[in-house]
């Protein structure tokens, strides 16, 4: 089956295959027996929208993706994200107020066929049973680049057993979060589990760093992600979606850009680095 895919806008997931249009309506000799129109972010559901009417005249047209709200099913590679993205299991078991994960794709945990690619995008791959876990890390060892856990670590969920895989896995990027207070206490003790087996010695763990929700404030989310990096995290401020007719929205966007670009996160790490150990209870796998 032809099937185009249609999408918003081009990001670094998305597919470059033929088959692929970026914002556009279809020209002249476009063909296909469907159109698949894939939307990632809420703000893009206006022109993916009229992109699906525009698309009508073509074939049938489906509109789904994260944005909609819609669960997935199972993953197939190089459809919807670029080859080397992969993910091998959908929901979260948590109820983060923020997070649309568990909302749109349910709190059990759907362990899914396991496909070669080293970008892991799943919600939540600690949640998974270790069998799986297993399996998952198992694939990405074979793949030719280094792994990257792009879709997120739990700290709460980080075991001894998590850490040894980490360091034998050597991954390029892996990111942690820190989205409300409560996160502190487990991003501390992961700290220190990931030092135990060599880790966060040149910054080879990142941490998302929720800032701009409602009620939050410049000093408190300054304080997070000082308080981050000083456990060794390379910090990645992350703007909650409010929409544009909030009145601070450039000062947070403006604060958001300084604590997202590398080279002004790196002085800053110089700057506010802690040079005493993180110390920490260990927890067993």
């Amino acid at each position: 089956m032809r099937i185009i895919r249609v999408f918003p806008r081009k990001t670094n997931a998305t597919p470059v295959d033929d088959l692929v249009r970026i914002g556009t309506e279809p020209g002249l000799f476009d063909e296909a027996d469907e159109v698949h129109v894939s939307c990632t972010f809420t703000w893009d559901l206006p022109l993916a929208e009229r992109l699906m009417k525009a698309w009508s005249c073509v074939a049938p047209v489906r509109i789904g993706g994260p944005a909609t709200g819609e669960a997935g099913g199972e993953f197939v590679p190089g459809r919807y994200v670029k080859r080397g993205y992969v993910l091998t299991s959908r929901g979260c078991p948590n109820t983060c107020w923020f997070c649309k994960a568990w909302q749109n794709e349910g709190r059990t945990i759907r362990e899914l066929e396991i496909h070669d690619g080293w970008n892991l995008l799943d919600n939540n791959i600690f949640a998974c049973s270790q069998k799986h876990q297993t399996a998952v890390y198992e694939m990405l060892l074979r793949q030719p680049k280094k792994p990257r856990f792009t879709g997120g670590l739990e700290a709460a969920r980080m075991t001894v057993w998590n850490a040894e895989w980490l360091a034998k896995l050597k991954p390029d990027y892996s990111y942690f979060a820190y989205d409300t207070s409560d996160d502190y206490e487990p991003l501390e003790n992961a700290a220190g589990l990931l030092r135990s087996v060599g880790l966060l010695r040149n910054h080879e763990i990142g941490c998302y760093v929720l800032i701009g929700y409602p009620k939050d404030s410049f000093s408190s989310a300054e304080d997070r992600l000082i308080k981050t990096v000083r456990l060794g995290y390379f910090p990645q401020a992350m703007l909650f979606n409010r929409g544009n007719d909030r009145t601070d929205v450039k000062e947070w966007r403006r604060f958001q850009r300084e604590w997202a670009n590398k080279v002004i996160v790196g002085h800053k790490m110089k700057q506010y680095a802690m040079r005493s150990p993180v110390i920490v209870k260990h927890r067993a796998g």
